[in-house]
Protein backbone atom coordinates (compact mmCIF):
# COMPACT_ATOMS: atom_id res chain seq x y z
CA UNK A 1 0.00 0.00 0.00
CA UNK A 2 1.55 3.65 -0.86
CA UNK A 3 2.38 5.40 2.51
CA UNK A 4 1.43 8.68 0.66
CA UNK A 5 -1.48 7.87 -1.17
CA UNK A 6 -4.00 10.72 -1.59
CA UNK A 7 -6.85 8.74 0.22
CA UNK A 8 -4.56 8.35 3.01
CA UNK A 9 -3.64 12.06 3.40
CA UNK A 10 -6.88 13.59 2.79
CA UNK A 11 -8.28 11.17 5.19
CA UNK A 12 -5.29 12.44 7.90
CA UNK A 13 -5.77 16.04 7.34
CA UNK A 14 -9.44 15.20 8.04
CA UNK A 15 -8.99 13.94 11.07
CA UNK A 16 -6.66 16.65 12.42
CA UNK A 17 -8.75 19.02 11.79
CA UNK A 18 -11.85 17.26 13.70
CA UNK A 19 -9.14 16.75 16.53
CA UNK A 20 -8.29 20.40 16.40
CA UNK A 21 -12.02 21.77 16.54
CA UNK A 22 -13.33 19.09 19.13
CA UNK A 23 -10.89 19.67 21.49
CA UNK A 24 -10.57 23.18 21.17
CA UNK A 25 -14.45 23.64 21.93
CA UNK A 26 -13.96 21.61 25.18
CA UNK A 27 -10.50 23.34 25.85
CA UNK A 28 -12.46 26.93 25.73
CA UNK A 29 -14.93 25.87 28.19
CA UNK A 30 -12.15 24.87 30.58
CA UNK A 31 -10.65 27.96 30.43
CA UNK A 32 -14.44 29.67 30.56
CA UNK A 33 -13.71 31.45 26.78
CA UNK A 34 -15.43 34.03 25.87
CA UNK A 35 -15.26 36.78 22.77
CA UNK A 36 -12.59 38.98 22.80
CA UNK A 37 -14.42 42.40 22.24
CA UNK A 38 -14.44 45.73 23.28
CA UNK A 39 -17.49 47.15 24.82
CA UNK A 40 -20.38 48.62 22.27
CA UNK A 41 -19.96 52.66 22.90
CA UNK A 42 -23.34 53.58 22.65
CA UNK A 43 -23.49 58.02 22.93
CA UNK A 44 -23.40 58.45 26.68
CA UNK A 45 -25.69 61.22 28.09
CA UNK A 46 -24.08 64.35 29.54
CA UNK A 47 -25.72 67.34 30.65
CA UNK A 48 -25.40 70.49 32.18
CA UNK A 49 -24.76 70.51 35.94
CA UNK A 50 -25.20 66.83 35.64
CA UNK A 51 -23.12 65.83 38.54
CA UNK A 52 -20.87 62.75 38.55
CA UNK A 53 -23.32 60.60 40.59
CA UNK A 54 -26.14 61.43 37.70
CA UNK A 55 -23.76 61.01 35.07
CA UNK A 56 -23.14 57.16 36.16
CA UNK A 57 -27.02 56.53 37.10
CA UNK A 58 -27.95 57.97 33.15
CA UNK A 59 -25.14 55.42 31.57
CA UNK A 60 -25.02 52.67 33.70
CA UNK A 61 -21.51 53.30 35.25
CA UNK A 62 -20.95 52.03 38.56
CA UNK A 63 -19.46 53.70 41.63
CA UNK A 64 -16.19 51.77 40.67
CA UNK A 65 -16.10 52.54 37.33
CA UNK A 66 -16.42 55.96 38.09
CA UNK A 67 -13.41 56.48 40.53
CA UNK A 68 -11.81 54.95 37.52
CA UNK A 69 -13.00 57.44 35.04
CA UNK A 70 -12.87 60.45 36.67
CA UNK A 71 -9.99 59.65 39.68
CA UNK A 72 -12.10 60.10 42.18
CA UNK A 73 -11.12 60.70 46.01
CA UNK A 74 -13.62 60.79 48.41
CA UNK A 75 -17.55 59.91 48.27
CA UNK A 76 -18.54 63.65 48.56
CA UNK A 77 -16.50 63.80 44.64
CA UNK A 78 -19.95 61.87 43.26
CA UNK A 79 -21.63 65.28 43.89
CA UNK A 80 -19.26 67.15 41.87
CA UNK A 81 -20.24 68.39 38.18
CA UNK A 82 -19.25 66.55 35.18
CA UNK A 83 -17.96 69.60 33.34
CA UNK A 84 -15.28 70.11 36.05
CA UNK A 85 -13.45 67.16 34.54
CA UNK A 86 -13.98 68.51 30.86
CA UNK A 87 -15.80 69.36 27.82
CA UNK A 88 -18.51 66.58 26.40
CA UNK A 89 -15.84 65.65 23.83
CA UNK A 90 -13.14 64.90 26.60
CA UNK A 91 -15.04 63.03 28.92
CA UNK A 92 -16.68 60.99 26.43
CA UNK A 93 -13.08 59.63 25.16
CA UNK A 94 -12.05 59.45 28.58
CA UNK A 95 -14.47 57.02 29.38
CA UNK A 96 -14.18 54.88 26.55
CA UNK A 97 -10.46 54.39 26.89
CA UNK A 98 -11.26 53.54 30.15
CA UNK A 99 -14.00 51.06 29.15
CA UNK A 100 -11.95 49.74 26.69
CA UNK A 101 -8.96 49.20 29.08
CA UNK A 102 -11.34 47.66 31.90
CA UNK A 103 -12.62 45.58 29.31
CA UNK A 104 -9.25 43.98 27.90
CA UNK A 105 -8.04 43.39 31.17
CA UNK A 106 -11.54 41.55 32.04
CA UNK A 107 -11.11 39.37 28.53
CA UNK A 108 -7.87 37.98 29.84
CA UNK A 109 -7.24 34.89 31.66
CA UNK A 110 -4.34 35.82 34.28
CA UNK A 111 -3.32 32.11 35.03
CA UNK A 112 -2.85 31.02 31.78
CA UNK A 113 -1.26 33.66 30.50
CA UNK A 114 2.03 34.04 32.53
CA UNK A 115 1.95 29.58 32.14
CA UNK A 116 1.29 30.02 28.42
CA UNK A 117 4.45 32.07 27.84
CA UNK A 118 6.89 29.14 30.48
CA UNK A 119 5.67 26.86 28.13
CA UNK A 120 6.54 28.23 25.28
CA UNK A 121 10.10 29.42 26.31
CA UNK A 122 10.66 25.50 27.74
CA UNK A 123 9.54 24.17 24.14
CA UNK A 124 11.09 27.07 21.88
CA UNK A 125 14.29 26.11 24.02
CA UNK A 126 14.28 22.58 23.43
CA UNK A 127 13.74 22.96 19.57
CA UNK A 128 16.54 25.34 19.79
CA UNK A 129 18.92 22.74 20.99
CA UNK A 130 17.40 20.55 18.67
CA UNK A 131 18.40 22.51 16.01
CA UNK A 132 21.55 23.06 17.38
CA UNK A 133 23.11 19.99 17.92
CA UNK A 134 21.44 19.10 14.00
CA UNK A 135 19.01 16.79 15.52
CA UNK A 136 16.06 18.10 13.48
CA UNK A 137 14.60 15.59 11.02
CA UNK A 138 11.57 15.24 9.13
CA UNK A 139 9.15 12.89 11.46
CA UNK A 140 10.72 14.84 14.49
CA UNK A 141 9.70 18.60 12.93
CA UNK A 142 6.58 17.70 12.52
CA UNK A 143 5.68 15.78 15.79
CA UNK A 144 7.32 19.36 17.30
CA UNK A 145 4.42 21.12 14.98
CA UNK A 146 1.88 18.55 16.15
CA UNK A 147 2.63 19.05 19.78
CA UNK A 148 3.25 23.07 19.21
CA UNK A 149 -0.50 22.90 17.81
CA UNK A 150 -2.31 21.12 20.26
CA UNK A 151 -0.19 22.82 23.27
CA UNK A 152 -0.12 25.95 22.59
CA UNK A 153 -3.41 26.32 19.95
CA UNK A 154 -5.95 23.47 21.18
CA UNK A 155 -5.18 23.43 25.01
CA UNK A 156 -4.00 27.13 25.82
CA UNK A 157 -6.52 28.49 23.16
CA UNK A 158 -6.34 31.49 20.47
CA UNK A 159 -4.56 34.38 23.28
CA UNK A 160 -2.06 35.35 23.60
CA UNK A 161 -0.55 34.98 20.24
CA UNK A 162 2.16 36.64 18.03
CA UNK A 163 -0.43 38.00 15.62
CA UNK A 164 -2.85 39.54 18.12
CA UNK A 165 -0.20 41.84 19.92
CA UNK A 166 0.23 43.78 16.97
CA UNK A 167 -3.65 43.71 15.65
CA UNK A 168 -5.30 44.42 18.79
CA UNK A 169 -2.56 47.07 19.75
CA UNK A 170 -3.22 49.21 16.63
CA UNK A 171 -7.39 48.44 16.69
CA UNK A 172 -7.51 49.45 20.49
CA UNK A 173 -5.48 52.52 19.82
CA UNK A 174 -7.70 53.37 16.74
CA UNK A 175 -11.62 52.55 18.46
CA UNK A 176 -10.68 54.13 22.10
CA UNK A 177 -7.07 56.02 21.56
CA UNK A 178 -5.80 53.05 24.41
CA UNK A 179 -2.59 51.09 25.09
CA UNK A 180 -2.68 48.03 26.88
CA UNK A 181 0.53 47.79 28.61
CA UNK A 182 0.68 44.19 29.21
CA UNK A 183 0.32 43.35 25.27
CA UNK A 184 3.24 45.78 24.83
CA UNK A 185 5.08 43.61 27.01
CA UNK A 186 4.09 40.83 25.16
CA UNK A 187 4.96 41.88 22.02
CA UNK A 188 8.38 43.02 22.99
CA UNK A 189 9.04 39.40 23.92
CA UNK A 190 7.53 38.09 20.48
CA UNK A 191 10.08 40.76 19.25
CA UNK A 192 13.27 39.75 21.09
CA UNK A 193 12.56 36.34 19.93
CA UNK A 194 12.71 36.95 16.41
CA UNK A 195 16.02 38.94 17.54
CA UNK A 196 17.27 35.94 19.03
CA UNK A 197 16.76 33.88 15.87
CA UNK A 198 14.63 34.40 12.83
CA UNK A 199 10.74 34.20 13.34
CA UNK A 200 11.33 31.97 15.54
CA UNK A 201 8.29 32.06 17.73
CA UNK A 202 6.21 32.66 14.48
CA UNK A 203 7.77 29.05 13.13
CA UNK A 204 7.30 27.04 16.24
CA UNK A 205 4.79 28.39 18.07
CA UNK A 206 2.69 30.48 16.62
CA UNK A 207 -0.46 28.53 16.96
CA UNK A 208 -1.55 29.47 12.95
CA UNK A 209 1.35 29.07 11.98
CA UNK A 210 1.92 25.87 13.17
CA UNK A 211 -1.06 24.24 12.17
CA UNK A 212 -0.88 25.45 8.40
CA UNK A 213 2.97 24.33 8.50
CA UNK A 214 1.94 21.00 9.29
CA UNK A 215 -0.97 20.87 6.42
CA UNK A 216 1.94 21.84 4.05
CA UNK A 217 4.27 18.74 5.28
CA UNK A 218 1.32 16.33 5.51
CA UNK A 219 0.63 16.79 1.40
CA UNK A 220 4.53 16.01 1.27
CA UNK A 221 6.51 12.94 0.65
CA UNK A 222 9.86 12.39 2.44
CA UNK A 223 11.50 13.33 -0.89
CA UNK A 224 9.47 16.84 -0.85
CA UNK A 225 7.21 16.33 -3.58
CA UNK A 226 3.54 16.97 -3.39
CA UNK A 227 1.05 13.99 -2.48
CA UNK A 228 -2.06 15.96 -3.91
CA UNK A 229 -1.98 18.86 -6.37
CA UNK A 230 1.25 20.53 -6.71
CA UNK A 231 2.67 23.13 -4.18
CA UNK A 232 3.52 26.33 -5.23
CA UNK A 233 6.02 28.98 -4.22
CA UNK A 234 4.59 32.13 -4.53
CA UNK A 235 7.51 35.20 -5.83
CA UNK A 236 8.22 37.03 -2.60
CA UNK A 237 7.80 40.44 -4.21
CA UNK A 238 4.20 39.66 -4.87
CA UNK A 239 3.18 38.06 -1.40
CA UNK A 240 5.14 40.51 0.16
CA UNK A 241 3.43 43.32 -1.75
CA UNK A 242 -0.12 41.77 -0.67
CA UNK A 243 0.96 41.73 2.92
CA UNK A 244 1.71 45.21 3.00
CA UNK A 245 -1.33 46.60 1.65
CA UNK A 246 -3.27 44.43 3.68
CA UNK A 247 -1.52 46.05 6.82
CA UNK A 248 -1.64 49.15 5.36
CA UNK A 249 -5.36 48.70 4.67
CA UNK A 250 -6.08 47.26 8.25
CA UNK A 251 -4.42 50.07 9.91
CA UNK A 252 -5.66 53.09 8.14
CA UNK A 253 -9.42 51.50 8.71
CA UNK A 254 -8.20 50.64 12.68
CA UNK A 255 -6.87 54.33 13.24
CA UNK A 256 -9.42 56.21 11.13
CA UNK A 257 -13.06 54.76 11.35
CA UNK A 258 -11.58 52.33 14.73
CA UNK A 259 -12.65 49.37 12.17
CA UNK A 260 -11.37 45.70 12.84
CA UNK A 261 -11.47 44.12 9.29
CA UNK A 262 -9.79 41.49 10.55
CA UNK A 263 -11.44 40.23 13.73
CA UNK A 264 -14.51 38.76 11.02
CA UNK A 265 -11.71 36.42 9.26
CA UNK A 266 -9.59 35.55 12.21
CA UNK A 267 -8.04 32.34 11.61
CA UNK A 268 -6.88 32.43 15.33
CA UNK A 269 -10.59 31.82 15.95
CA UNK A 270 -10.35 28.15 14.59
CA UNK A 271 -9.60 27.81 18.58
CA UNK A 272 -12.47 29.07 19.92
CA UNK A 273 -14.98 27.94 16.93
CA UNK A 274 -17.55 28.59 19.12
CA UNK A 275 -17.07 32.22 18.17
CA UNK A 276 -16.42 32.24 14.91
CA UNK A 277 -19.16 33.42 12.60
CA UNK A 278 -19.69 32.54 8.81
CA UNK A 279 -17.24 35.11 7.11
CA UNK A 280 -14.81 32.98 9.43
CA UNK A 281 -15.93 30.25 8.68
CA UNK A 282 -15.25 30.39 5.27
CA UNK A 283 -12.04 32.59 5.37
CA UNK A 284 -10.54 29.75 7.70
CA UNK A 285 -11.80 26.88 5.39
CA UNK A 286 -10.10 28.77 2.13
CA UNK A 287 -6.82 29.04 4.76
CA UNK A 288 -6.58 25.52 5.59
CA UNK A 289 -7.46 24.05 2.24
CA UNK A 290 -4.67 26.72 0.92
CA UNK A 291 -1.62 25.54 3.27
CA UNK A 292 -1.74 22.17 1.72
CA UNK A 293 -0.37 23.90 -1.63
CA UNK A 294 1.04 26.94 -0.06
CA UNK A 295 3.38 27.20 2.25
CA UNK A 296 2.28 29.45 5.53
CA UNK A 297 -0.54 31.45 3.25
CA UNK A 298 -1.96 33.56 6.19
CA UNK A 299 2.26 34.47 7.63
CA UNK A 300 3.24 35.68 4.00
CA UNK A 301 0.05 37.26 2.67
CA UNK A 302 -1.88 38.74 5.88
CA UNK A 303 0.06 38.69 9.10
CA UNK A 304 0.79 41.98 10.67
CA UNK A 305 2.94 40.25 12.69
CA UNK A 306 4.25 38.12 10.01
CA UNK A 307 5.61 41.66 8.12
CA UNK A 308 6.74 43.33 11.15
CA UNK A 309 8.35 40.38 11.98
CA UNK A 310 10.01 40.50 8.64
CA UNK A 311 11.63 43.83 9.62
CA UNK A 312 12.99 43.13 12.64
CA UNK A 313 13.87 39.49 11.32
CA UNK A 314 17.03 41.71 9.61
CA UNK A 315 18.89 41.83 12.96
CA UNK A 316 18.47 38.40 14.40
CA UNK A 317 21.32 37.15 15.72
CA UNK A 318 20.79 33.48 15.09
CA UNK A 319 19.90 32.55 11.27
CA UNK A 320 20.52 29.97 8.57
CA UNK A 321 23.62 30.97 7.01
CA UNK A 322 25.81 28.96 3.90
CA UNK A 323 29.68 27.76 4.18
CA UNK A 324 30.69 28.23 0.91
CA UNK A 325 33.78 26.42 1.28
CA UNK A 326 32.07 23.14 1.71
CA UNK A 327 28.65 24.17 -0.75
CA UNK A 328 29.01 22.26 -3.66
CA UNK A 329 26.05 24.43 -5.58
CA UNK A 330 23.97 21.67 -5.57
CA UNK A 331 20.66 23.44 -4.50
CA UNK A 332 19.26 20.67 -2.71
CA UNK A 333 18.34 23.23 -0.19
CA UNK A 334 16.13 25.48 -2.48
CA UNK A 335 14.95 22.91 -3.56
CA UNK A 336 13.76 21.61 -0.66
CA UNK A 337 12.80 24.74 0.91
CA UNK A 338 9.15 25.09 1.22
CA UNK A 339 9.31 28.97 0.16
CA UNK A 340 11.12 30.78 -2.14
CA UNK A 341 13.75 32.28 1.00
CA UNK A 342 16.77 29.70 0.21
CA UNK A 343 17.17 30.23 -2.96
CA UNK A 344 18.01 33.83 -1.77
CA UNK A 345 19.98 33.28 0.92
CA UNK A 346 22.15 30.81 -1.04
CA UNK A 347 22.68 33.02 -4.02
CA UNK A 348 22.40 36.39 -2.50
CA UNK A 349 22.00 37.58 -5.93
CA UNK A 350 18.76 39.46 -4.24
CA UNK A 351 18.33 42.38 -1.49
CA UNK A 352 15.57 41.75 -0.25
CA UNK A 353 15.32 38.43 1.59
CA UNK A 354 11.85 36.55 2.30
CA UNK A 355 10.60 35.62 5.41
CA UNK A 356 12.62 32.24 6.91
CA UNK A 357 10.29 30.29 9.33
CA UNK A 358 13.62 28.25 10.93
CA UNK A 359 12.31 25.15 9.90
CA UNK A 360 15.72 23.43 9.14
CA UNK A 361 14.82 21.80 6.17
CA UNK A 362 17.22 23.05 3.79
CA UNK A 363 20.15 21.65 6.47
CA UNK A 364 18.36 18.15 6.54
CA UNK A 365 19.06 17.72 2.98
CA UNK A 366 22.26 19.00 2.33
CA UNK A 367 25.11 16.76 1.43
CA UNK A 368 27.78 18.56 2.63
CA UNK A 369 27.22 19.82 5.92
CA UNK A 370 26.93 23.48 4.72
CA UNK A 371 24.17 24.87 5.85
CA UNK A 372 23.71 26.23 9.79
CA UNK A 373 21.50 27.86 12.10
CA UNK A 374 24.40 30.15 14.04
CA UNK A 375 25.67 33.58 14.36
CA UNK A 376 27.64 32.47 11.45
CA UNK A 377 27.63 35.81 8.93
CA UNK A 378 25.88 35.09 5.84
CA UNK A 379 28.35 35.70 3.32
CA UNK A 380 28.65 35.77 -0.43
CA UNK A 381 29.39 33.05 -2.74
CA UNK A 382 32.37 32.90 -4.71
CA UNK A 383 31.89 34.16 -8.37
CA UNK A 384 30.19 31.24 -10.94
CA UNK A 385 29.98 29.02 -7.62
CA UNK A 386 26.60 27.65 -9.71
CA UNK A 387 26.05 26.02 -12.11
CA UNK A 388 23.87 28.05 -14.22
CA UNK A 389 26.04 31.20 -13.69
CA UNK A 390 29.16 28.89 -14.99
CA UNK A 391 26.90 28.21 -18.00
CA UNK A 392 26.35 31.86 -18.62
CA UNK A 393 29.97 32.77 -18.36
CA UNK A 394 30.61 29.99 -20.69
CA UNK A 395 27.60 30.74 -23.04
CA UNK A 396 28.84 34.29 -23.13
Amino acid sequence: MDVYSRTRTIAAVAFLLVVVITFSVVSDRIWGGKPEALPESGKLVIEKGMTVLKFGRANNLPNPVLKEIFGLRTKADLEKKVEEYGSPAEITATVKKRLALAAEHASKNWIKIPVKFALWFLFLAAVFVMMKKRKLTTVRRNWLLFISLMVFGVAMGSDPSPMGTVKDAIYLYGSAKAIFPPRMVALAIFLAIVVLANKYICAWGCQVGVLQDLLFRMNRTDKNEAIIGRQIKVPFVVSNTVRIAFFSLFTLIALFWGHDIIGPIDPFKIYKPLYIGGAGILFAGALLLASLFLYRPWCHFFCPFGLVGWVVEKISRVRISVNYESCIACEKCAAACPSTVMSAILRRNKKTVPDCFACYTCREVCPTDSISFSTRKRTMPPKDHFRGDRRGAEDA
